[in-house]
């Protein structure tokens, strides 16, 4: 598996022939979108990569279509040349495109193409704010990804959640190889001390409730909504038991790292 940071929770990922993007944000940096309840943020960071430097997409895995932090205006252009789109199920209706599949936390799809593993699809469930949100926030999900028959999960991008009980239950139930960890404590002065994503202690917990073989943190930067944001990240890391701490990878800007490349395990970005 090949991992590329893009900015963001933009992710490309390579594997068993498959070209998965997740997330897809590829405006430029400076302008301000709107959130629900009169919130907003400014993006902060230009992508690491841009869309026409890509190559083929097969599959676009979008944790929820309504905030431009997840997909915004390039993003969305990208789309319709993916092979299949997967997100919540009120995103694919809003979406209206021919190759948008929508699921439900506990759904899958088992995508096929010739020559390569049938890929399984599984939505996980994710909350993306303080309890009863929902109806504000909108739906959001993550991802579990497998190549059936085989028990053991490829990959777990999480999307954008808070730590809840529930998710942290989940995490225990799971085998994963690689996790994809959304962080960043996002949070607006107009709602106070509420968080719609974990922070880096939050990141860090999940990661220790998982022990995937690999754990990748993941949208922590880039926007002005991030409370916690990078630094919180690094310092929820540091503070971590070693065992947690020795599973975590930082992915440099806009470079594949080969996840078996043991010369890989603690790359860094440029700061």
């Amino acid at each position: 598996m090949k991992l590329t940071r893009i900015g963001g929770p933009s992710v490309l990922v390579e594997h068993a022939g498959w070209r998965i993007l997740i997330d897809p944000t590829f405006d430029p940096p400076g302008r301000r979108y709107a959130f629900a309840l009169g919130t907003s943020s400014v993006k902060t960071l230009p992508p690491a990569i841009e869309p026409e430097a890509l190559g083929p997409i097969d599959v676009v895995l979008v944790s929820h279509d309504h905030h431009a932090d997840n997909l915004d205006d390039r993003g969305r252009a990208l789309l319709p040349t993916a092979g299949t789109v997967v997100t919540t199920a009120p995103g694919a209706g809003r979406l209206g495109l021919p190759n948008a599949r929508g699921l439900r936390p506990g759904e899958s799809i088992l995508l096929e193409s010739a020559g390569k593993d049938a890929l399984e699809v599984t939505a996980t469930p994710a909350r993306h704010g303080p309890p009863l949100s929902r109806a504000i926030v909108g739906a959001v999900i993550g991802f579990l990804i497998r190549r059936p028959p085989r028990p053991r999960y490829d990959l777990w991008a999480t999307g954008d959640t808070v730590l809840t009980r529930r998710l942290r239950a989940f995490a225990r139930g799971l085998d994963v190889d690689t996790a994809i960890v959304n962080a960043g404590g996002v949070g607006f002065p107009l709602t106070g001390p509420i968080r719609y994503t974990m922070t880096g202690a939050d990141a860090v917990t999940l990661i220790g409730e998982l022990r995937p073989r690999v754990a990748i943190p993941a949208h922590f930067d880039g926007w002005s909504h991030f409370r916690d944001g990078e630094t919180g990240m690094r310092d929820g890391i540091r503070a971590a038991l070693s065992a947690v701490r020795d599973r975590i990878r930082w992915l440099p800007d806009g470079t594949a790292v080969d996840l078996t490349d043991p010369t890989t395990a603690h790359a860094e970005r440029n700061d």
